[in-house]
């Protein structure tokens, strides 16, 4: 299979490129624009008496209360997260609107409806850049007074509710500040940006007491995406199936296999059941904790007739269910690259099968080591130091702390190696544009946008931390990892002889192009919603209705039930 030429057209090779370079044109653009238009983080918010009701840093301890203690594996923020608990900014939202019409409706001199006034007065910017200051009436502080105690009564309680565990947060300083975060998200849901009529989330989540309507640009965008999806779908199905531009119609050919005693395996490749061991064991444990998340939904307050809670509350079960995920499949992608590589090259280097085992230990220790962590930051047993290094860094999908985050990355970095040392005799002579490079660009994208989650930080932004969260979850999960998939199963059609290698060098080019129209120019409309630029992404619209259904729990609460705190 040595072929030192591209066996097919270049033009392959050039759209591959060319479609790649503009989504990530694309996205890197909105990184610029993620930073230079994010919401501003008042240095000071104030009552109209000149009261501190927070500062900045009270929002930035406040949103590593919020990692610290995996509540996005609980409830939301921008609807981002699990969905047990509340949308923790709709919820702020929804109370503190609830709160101020009931104010308003007391005064006498009112001369427009209550509503009316606390929707004009939500979506009213009061932050002057220039002292870095936003001020809020009196009954808007007071609102946020009783927020305080709202939350204090909610993660102080000695009992448990809803999956949420018993006595969670009982330092009343860390309730504060997480208080003021969740009052940071809910005023750049309402707070007009400068010199335009919707907030910096575009309205988003849905409030109507707050004056919060999904926008035109939103169902606009909507509509187009659906269309756009429906259509592309249609024309590459249409012109694929009508026209033979992968080769398909030359593929008639005979299948042989060789009985199981005459095929021999090379070390590495008999370490390979090992990873397979590991995997399994790991999936077993994610469908435990699967098993008891959806149970959690179905009975959230005991695990037939016992409070689970106590032990395994539903974010850590969520943290695991969600990171085992990553992790099993992750161990299967290690298995398959080293498995290929002797078939690729029919040789295999001495070592390789040590250099396997001691991978695989190495992913065991991570794997566990970050289990562990997580659970100990989560009961708060890591303090306020080590919590973002050894416990739960608080991002979907991102959870492991940091230093397993980095040990992750330099294993299937390690991996990476351990394949070019397998694949360097094949990749020598060959044409950049063939299987063996594609397969080595396959495996070295996994570790490269796993590292994009490096750019989160304890102390960056919430919206700048999501923008690169949605990389991760948007181009590594659901583009790079599939892009592998194809590789692999697309060499192992040609070494069985089931597609001739020009077939499948071409559907591996046509998933690259597709990914990139389908997955990375997408992106770009989901890390715009991220960090709620201008136009929000397609799913905006699609989401009011979940949105509302797990808001429904609380507002159906009275005003009078909020006033008791």
């Amino acid at each position: 299979m040595a072929e030192r030429t591209l066996p097919i057209s270049s033009r392959w090779f050039q759209a591959a490129i060319l479609t790649y370079l503009v989504g990530f044109c694309v996205l890197g653009l909105l990184a610029y624009l993620a930073y230079a238009q994010k919401p501003p983080i008042p240095g000071r918010v104030t009552g109209a008496n000149r009261e501190t009701l927070f500062t900045r840093a009270d929002v930035m301890a406040g949103m590593n209360v919020f990692q610290r203690y995996g509540l996005m594996e609980y409830g939301t923020v921008y609807g981002h997260g699990a969905y047990l608990g509340p949308d923790f900014t709709a919820e702020y939202l929804h109370k503190t609107a609830e709160y101020l019409i009931s104010r308003y409706q007391e005064s006498p001199y009112a001369s427009s409806s209550a509503v009316e006034r606390v929707q004009a007065e939500l979506h009213e910017n009061t932050y002057d850049p220039v002292i870095d200051i936003v001020i809020w009436s009196d009954a808007r502080a007071q609102a946020h007074h009783m927020m305080e105690s709202y939350y204090r009564a909610v993660f102080a309680s000695g009992v448990s509710r809803g999956g949420a565990q018993a006595a969670w947060i009982t330092d009343s300083e860390q309730v504060r500040q997480l208080t003021s975060f969740f009052a940071w998200t809910a005023w750049t849901a309402t707070a007009n940006r400068p010199r335009r009529t919707e907030s910096y989330t575009n309205n988003w989540p849905p409030e109507p007491l707050a004056g919060n309507f999904v926008t035109a640009d939103a169902v606009t965008w909507s509509v187009v995406s659906i269309i756009g999806l429906l259509g592309g779908t249609g024309l590459v199905l249409f012109f694929f199936g009508r026209y033979d531009w992968l080769g398909w119609s030359d593929e008639r050919r005979l299948v042989q296999f060789r009985p199981v005693e005459q095929v021999s395996l090379a070390p590495a490749q008999r370490a390979v059941v090992w990873f397979l061991v590991v995997a399994s064991l790991l999936f077993l444990i994610q469908t435990l904790c699967g098993g008891l998340v959806a149970h959690y939904r179905a009975e959230p307050s005991n695990f037939f007739g016992f409070n689970i809670s106590r032990i395994l509350p539903y974010n850590i079960a969520r943290t695991w269910h969600v990171q085992l995920a990553i992790f099993w499949v992750s161990a299967s992608y290690l298995a398959a690259g080293i498995f290929m590589v002797p078939l690729i090259a029919g040789r295999e280097p001495r070592g390789q099968a040590r250099l396997a085992l001691a991978l695989l230990a190495a992913l065991t220790a991570v794997v566990f080591g970050s289990m562990a962590g997580e659970y100990a930051g989560v009961r708060g047993w890591l303090g306020t130091q080590r919590w973002f290094w050894l416990g739960h860094q608080g991002w979907e999908y991102l959870d492991l702390g940091r230093l397993w985050q980095i040990l992750l990355i330099l294993g299937l970095s390690f991996w990476v190696l351990i394949l070019a040392r397998g694949l360097k005799r094949s990749l020598h002579g060959q044409h950049y544009g063939n299987m063996p490079w594609l397969l080595f660009y396959a495996a070295l994208a996994i570790p490269a946008f796993y590292a994009v989650g490096l750019f989160t930080g304890p102390n960056t932004s919430f919206v700048i931390n999501d923008f690169w969260r949605f990389w991760v979850v948007h181009l590594w999960v659901e583009d790079f990892l599939e892009l592998f998939t194809t590789v692999v199963v697309a060499y192992m059609f040609v070494l069985l002889g089931v597609v001739r290698q020009t077939t499948a060098i071409r559907v591996i080019y046509l998933d690259i192009i597709l990914y990139s129209i389908g997955g990375v120019i997408p992106l770009c409309w989901l890390c715009a919603r991220a960090l709620r630029y201008r136009n929000p992404s397609r799913s905006e619209a699609e989401a009011e209705i979940p949105a509302r259904l797990f808001t429904e729990g609380w507002k159906r609460e009275s005003i009078a039930d909020f006033r008791q705190y």
